[in-house]
């Protein structure tokens, strides 16, 4: 079925955008959260009339996206963490751990669930992690993993790190589950929605329209 985005949806387009979903989708997980609203005749009318006003958003979002792309290209973070042998980490470093790491030290706001880490940050060493800012305006920012304080980077001669405690293998289980619940967050909403698409089609009626 057809909808208009309300807002940025990754992968589909962004605000005042009339994209192609499945019915399923679009019920049980676009609408409840209002990222969009049946392209019915009157809402598109609604749309043509706030099309210049939806052009200024845009022009500005992507304004302030090529700003915070300036700050960050080419820019590099440090964390540190956890090591073992062979320079190893214990565990992985999220992109929650990065975005924390950019708004520290870059002093800039970006989404995690925007981020390719293109695998798993499992070593010491500069990585290239690419963020979204908005839409296709994207940047690559360096990821240097150092040893925490004590560590000596997973030398052999160094002592190997203690084992991590229940608390932080939990921790680092929740952050995992989060990050790749994120990345695939779309196709498995879709996938769920459409198959309980049949039970819920009544609820398009209740959609809201765009707010000026």
């Amino acid at each position: 079925m057809k909808v208009i985005l309300t807002q940025e949806l990754k992968g589909k387009g962004g605000e005042g955008d009339v994209v192609d979903v499945a019915r399923g989708y679009a019920v049980n997980y676009l609408f409840p959260r209002k990222l969009a609203i049946e392209a019915t005749p009157g809402n598109l009318k609604q749309l043509e009339a706030r099309a210049g006003n939806i052009r200024k958003r845009e022009e500005t979002r992507f304004e302030e996206a090529r700003g915070v792309a300036e700050v960050l290209e080419g820019k590099t973070v440090t964390i540190a963490a956890k090591v073992g042998d062979e320079g190893r980490l214990y565990g992985s470093v999220t992109s929650s751990m990065i975005e924390d790491a950019i708004a520290d030290q870059l002093a800039a706001n970006v989404d995690r669930r925007k981020m390719d880490v293109h695998g798993h940050i499992k070593e010491v060493g500069q990585h290239p992690v690419t963020v979204q800012i908005y839409r296709d305006v994207k940047v690559e920012v360096i990821v240097d993993v150092v040893a925490e304080a004590g560590d000596d980077k997973g030398s052999a001669a160094a002592p190997s790190a203690p084992e991590p405690t229940i608390e932080e293998i939990l921790a680092e289980e929740d952050a995992r589950a989060a990050e790749a619940e994120a990345a695939a967050e779309e196709v498995a909403e879709e996938a769920v929605a459409e198959a309980e698409s049949a039970d819920a089609e009544d609820d398009v009626e209740n959609v809201e329209p765009i707010e000026e």
